[in-house]
Parts: C-alpha cells; sequence; structure tokens
C-alpha cells in the first residue's frame, strides 16, 4: 500500500503540489490525469523521491519514503521503478545492455561498468525483452529504434529492477497511436500478470478509461477527483480541463487492452 498525507511541494511561493493525500492499494493501475502544471509530474517525482516533499509524508508499506536517504534511498528507487516520456536510454548502447542497466541495484555499479553481467541477468533482460517482442532486437544500438521501440525498451528496464511500484510519467505523449497501444498494453500486462502497482500520468483521457481501474485528477497541485473511470463523466472532464477538454476527449489514442491468453507472465529463469 503507497500512502501520501498532506504531501506538499514549493518552489517559492508557488504551490505545484497542494496537500494531496492518496492511498494507493498493491496491484492498482491508476491514472491521473489534469492539464498541464496540475502537478501530475511532481508528484510521481516525489514518490520516487527525484524531488523532496516540502511538506507531508510518502509511505510503502512499513517504509517511510520520506526519510529515505543514501543506501535505503536507492533501494527504495529500484522499488519504484520510474518510466519518462523521454525513454531516457543510452542511444549509443545496444537495447540489451540498456535494459540490463535496470539490474544496477543487484550486481553493483563497478559489475555493471565492466559489463560483467551474469548469464543469470542476461537471461532476466531477455526474457523481458521478449515479453514485448522486443528480444531480436536485443543486438541493435537503442538510437536506431522508433519512439514506440525505445519506450518498450524503458519498460523492459524497469521490469527487470524487479519493483514493487511503476511510475510512468506522460509515457505516451510523443507517440503515434500504433504505439500508444503497445506501450498502455505492455504496462497493462505488468500489472495485470505481475501484479506490480502502476501509476501512469496520461494525457488522453480516452486512454485513461479503457486502461485504468482508478483516475486521480489534479488541478493547481490539488486531487480534484477520484473514482472509477466511469465515473469520468464528459462533464466531470470539462470541469477538469476547462476548454481545453476536448483536446483530451479524443478518440485517437483509443486501444483496447489485450485479451488475457495474450498475456504472458514468467520472467523466471528456467
Amino acid at each position: 500500500m503507497l500512502r501520501l498525507e498532506g504531501v506538499v511541494k514549493s518552489f517559492g511561493d508557488n504551490r505545484a503540489v497542494d496537500q494531496v493525500s492518496l492511498e494507493v492499494p498493491a496491484g492498482q493501475m491508476v491514472g491521473v490525469i489534469g492539464r498541464s502544471g496540475a502537478g501530475k509530474s511532481t508528484l510521481l517525482r516525489m514518490i520516487n523521491r527525484l524531488t523532496d516533499p516540502s511538506h507531508g509524508s510518502i509511505r510503502f508499506d512499513e517504509v517511510d519514503v520520506t526519510a529515505l536517504r543514501g543506501r535505503p534511498l536507492r533501494e527504495w528507487r529500484a522499488r519504484c521503478a520510474m518510466i519518462f516520456q523521454q525513454f531516457n536510454l543510452a542511444g549509443r548502447l545496444d537495447v540489451l545492455t540498456n535494459v540490463l542497466m535496470g539490474r544496477l541495484n543487484h550486481v553493483g555499479t563497478t559489475q555493471a561498468l565492466l559489463k560483467l553481467w551474469s548469464e543469470d541477468d542476461r537471461a532476466i533482460a531477455l526474457s523481458a525483452l521478449d515479453q514485448f517482442d522486443m528480444a531480436g532486437l536485443a543486438a541493435q544500438r537503442a538510437d536506431t529504434l522508433s519512439g514506440g521501440q525505445q519506450q518498450r525498451v524503458a519498460i523492459a528496464r524497469a521490469l527487470v529492477q524487479e519493483p514493487d511500484l511503476i511510475l510512468a510519467d506522460e509515457p505516451i505523449a510523443s507517440l503515434d497511436p500504433r504505439n500508444t497501444k503497445v506501450v498502455m498494453d505492455a504496462l497493462l500486462r505488468i500489472n495485470k500478470h505481475f501484479g506490480i502497482t502502476v501509476i501512469c500520468n496520461l494525457h488522453s483521457l480516452d486512454t485513461a478509461r479503457v486502461y485504468c481501474d482508478r483516475l486521480v485528477g489534479m488541478a493547481q497541485g490539488r486531487v480534484v477527483f477520484d473514482d472509477v473511470p466511469q465515473a469520468l463523466t464528459d462533464t466531470v472532464a470539462r470541469e477538469l480541463y476547462g476548454l481545453d477538454a476536448g483536446e483530451v476527449m479524443d478518440t485517437a489514442g483509443t486501444a483496447l487492452p489485450l485479451p488475457a491468453q495474450d498475456l504472458r507472465p514468467s520472467l523466471a529463469v528456467a
């Protein structure tokens, strides 16, 4: 269970996040929606501790995330994987090495720098790539891939961290409709078959409605909506987004989830 209590992030006199309190049960897929500048990205960065809260508490089960420093903080970031809009891959490295970087907390920095990966680590990374139909590109440089392919590599890298929680910050913002479906299907697979909690900032309300168990709407740093997708009516969306609602209620990014039989659960090494 992830618990946020009265979380605030101030930049000078501006409160980017203002008194946010949330509880996210394990295994839920949560879509965070709202206009640009609503505080969505800042919220996720605080959960991962890429930025520190000004006030309030963030806890995960018995761990006080806001109090972590040093190695315990690095261990938390391994348990709480981040996926970014711009992929954050090392473009000159091959796909497999980029995914193996997700194993850093398991093998250590020196071993990783010397590329002394074990056969088990390589097998885990290849298995993760295979989950997203990317194993055939393992030897290819990351900067030669399309945007959708790079985002799948980034998701595979997050998965091999063996996280309890994945935070995805606008993971489909720069993708076309086809790659939007591929990436959202990948996140859905992780959530439903590995039981990993996913919190995802999304721009398209139609995509959020299709994929998420729960939607959290933010405006001016505050949570103003928290309910199941069916409760997000067009009227509520217009209240949340104002004149911009039409831009986020189109169906360009809409995609149905993969059928259950296509979701392959196993990452285990034989």
